[in-house]
């Protein structure tokens, strides 16, 4: 749907993302054109990891980004010295990450996870602990290992430690025996699924069901200069959240995701990335909420969204006690809901 005819295009907007398959609204907006339909000159910059995204949003160097949710409140509540005028206008998915383990500690060795603790008690024979990789120490990956870590009965710090790797690293490390498993988003998992390197107990929709992933980080200086850009960029995502979310649109998505500048995977890999059936290299099941793009509210920056984010980073120690802030004057709805209005407007024209 063209709602804009191409208006006059803005200065350019510095636009970075992780390539990852929840890039994919990004990705989908900027190859069908949506940016320009809503008047927008998009520069797309690929980062390495989310330490890199947060740096280039302190120092000026990006307008927005695709962002894990934790970096938006520890730069937003100056978590660390960490302090940054930005701001969370949407959502941009849900769900999308998993356990990932070697098969050297196999389904026949744990299950699904339940024998875990007994057998880093009574077979553990490497010399060096347990190792397993997140993101970032403000990521849902994070708090979803954590969880899980937890349920399979492994609560004191010195059954597992916790490193932390960009994205992209974790399956060459796994390979090579570095790591004993990870939690990151799709398409890592899968790599190392469809390879024969790892296998996943658990995916983050069984973790957490409905938790918030990645969000739309808008630069606080980029908004109060380009208020008007910054909602039509908010629609744009919209709108290339929901071509994502659509299953005829699958095949397409999956081209575009597979060019070397966004995640550079196979089609097969990134087949069974967005499901609905995944391979999990124990039990193949259908995993229809896996990646949640676009549908009722799952893109509006609710409170109770950032909710979920501030409770997970205090569970592991990421927010320190006595921490305060305004997280309303972060997660922006009214600017979610002007963007929504103007979608609106331009259909009914």
């Amino acid at each position: 749907m063209n709602i804009t005819n191409f208006r006059p295009l803005s200065p350019p907007l510095r636009f970075g993302y992780v390539p990852l398959v929840d890039c994919a609204p990004i990705a989908v907006a900027h190859e069908t054109g949506l940016f320009e339909q809503h008047g927008l000159n998009v520069q797309l910059s690929r980062e390495l990891g989310w330490a890199s995204v947060r740096d280039k949003m302190i120092y000026g160097h990006l307008d927005a980004a695709q962002s894990i949710a934790g970096i938006a409140i520890a730069l937003g509540l100056g978590i660390n010295e960490m302090r940054c005028d930005v701001t969370v206008p949407m959502v941009l998915n849900m769900h999308g990450n998993a356990i990932t383990l070697s098969t050297e500690i196999g389904p026949d060795k744990i299950g699904n996870g339940e024998n875990l603790q007994p057998f880093l008690t009574y077979s553990w024979k490497k010399d060096r602990p347990f190792t397993m990789a997140v993101t970032h120490r403000y990521s849902s990956h994070f708090v979803l290992l954590q969880t899980w870590l937890k349920r399979m009965g492994l609560q004191n710090k010195d059954d597992v430690e916790i490193i932390f790797l960009p994205p992209a690293l974790m399956p060459r490390q796994l390979k090579a025996g570095h790591i004993d498993g990870y939690c990151v988003g799709e398409p890592w998992n899968s790599e190392s699924i469809l390879s024969g390197a790892g296998w996943c107990p658990a995916t983050s929709s069984e973790l957490s069901l409905g938790h918030p992933e990645k969000v739309l980080l808008l630069s606080g200086n980029y908004l109060h200069e380009h208020r008007d850009e910054s909602i039509q960029l908010i629609a744009a995502l919209l709108e290339a959240c929901k071509k994502c979310q659509d299953p005829s649109f699958r095949e397409d998505l999956i081209e575009i995701l597979a060019k070397p500048e966004y995640t550079g995977a196979s089609r097969e890999v990134l087949r069974n990335s967005l499901g609905p059936e995944f391979n999990t290299g124990s039990n193949p099941r259908n995993v229809g909420n896996f990646h949640l793009f676009h549908g009722t509210s799952i893109n509006r920056p609710s409170i109770d969204k950032a909710s979920w984010v501030l409770a997970g980073m205090r569970d592991t120690g990421a927010l320190p006690e006595g921490t305060c802030g305004s997280i309303t004057r972060i997660y922006r709805e009214d600017l979610f809901h002007s963007a929504e209005h103007q979608l609106l407007n331009a259909k009914a024209c």
